[in-house]
């Protein structure tokens, strides 16, 4: 059945399958769902300061833009890699790629992060990591449409990270989202946003250890399905030989870029998971 959605998510024009995906984030809004629940919790914990009513409003358009995620991923994966490159009106920082040192690109739960990745391959050879699905037939659908051309998928745990850690080996450009929760044994707690969130050493630990460019790479979804725009900005998260000094950079450069349109973050991700409880509401 999902794969009936999928292709039919796939077929839409961008400003239609993201009209449906502006319902489906109204109807989640409107619903005490779970979605609402995490939505609501995050946004309270990360912005305290901002009044009922700029809370309201930011809960709303965020339940809006991880509508329009859902329905946007199906038309990314079913489409070929030359199909996706057209939705993206903009690139900026191209040149930042070119690096005689590993490229590490960190990509946050930031706008379409799905494109992100297809598009980099398209002139690069790159692995990412992604985390499984419980699904095995789901996982495997997926994997088959993500893993195409020079975009390699590398899953979040021990054969994964053997996997990224040869590709940069290689010379290959690696991705990885450093606010997905990788188990307590890979993460430490660093403060995000003013609270304390379980964060994936990996990434830091990879940049040091090969002396790496790390590259903040993003996909900012431009409003009424006009298409996207292509981040790229070598950021420095290294410079400290602490690693939980190194950590915080990293939290701070992805709260910063979440300050530029902080809806356009996946709020619905639990991303304080073990530390809040998000059923109290």
């Amino acid at each position: 059945m999902y794969k009936k959605f999928f292709f039919l998510f796939s077929i839409m024009s961008l400003p239609v399958n993201h009209f449906f995906g502006y319902l489906i984030g109204l109807i989640t809004f409107l619903f005490r769902t779970e979605t609402k629940k995490v939505i609501t919790k995050n946004i309270q914990l990360c912005f305290p300061y901002l009044n009922p009513k700029e809370k309201k409003m930011l809960i709303f358009k965020s339940h809006i833009e991880n509508g329009k995620s859902l329905t946007e991923s199906p038309k990314i994966w079913l489409e070929n890699l030359n199909q996706n490159k057209k939705l993206v009106k903009s690139i900026y920082g191209i040149k930042n790629i070119n690096s005689k040192k590993p490229v590490i690109f960190m990509v946050p739960h930031y706008g379409c992060w799905e494109l992100t990745a297809r598009v980099l391959s398209l002139s690069n050879r790159v692995t990412f990591m992604y985390k499984k699905l419980k699904s095995q037939d789901k996982e495997e659908y997926l994997l088959s449409k993500r893993q195409i051309g020079n975009l390699s998928m590398a899953p979040a745990d021990r054969y994964g990270v053997i996997k990224i850690q040869k590709a940069i080996k290689a010379g290959e450009m690696i991705g990885i989202l450093p606010d997905q929760f990788p188990g307590t044994n890979s993460s430490e707690k660093v403060n995000f946003f003013g609270e304390k969130a379980f964060t994936m050493t990996l990434l830091v630990k990879l940049a040091k250890k090969n002396n790496a460019k790390v590259i903040l790479a993003w996909t900012e979804r431009l409003s009424f399905g006009r298409g996207y725009k292509l981040n790229l900005k070598p950021v420095n998260i290294t410079s400290s030989d602490n690693e939980i000094e190194n950590l915080k950079r990293m939290n701070m450069v992805i709260e910063n870029l979440i300050s530029l349109k902080p809806e356009q973050y996946l709020w619905s991700y639990k991303r304080f998971k073990y530390i809040v409880d998000y059923n109290s509401l």
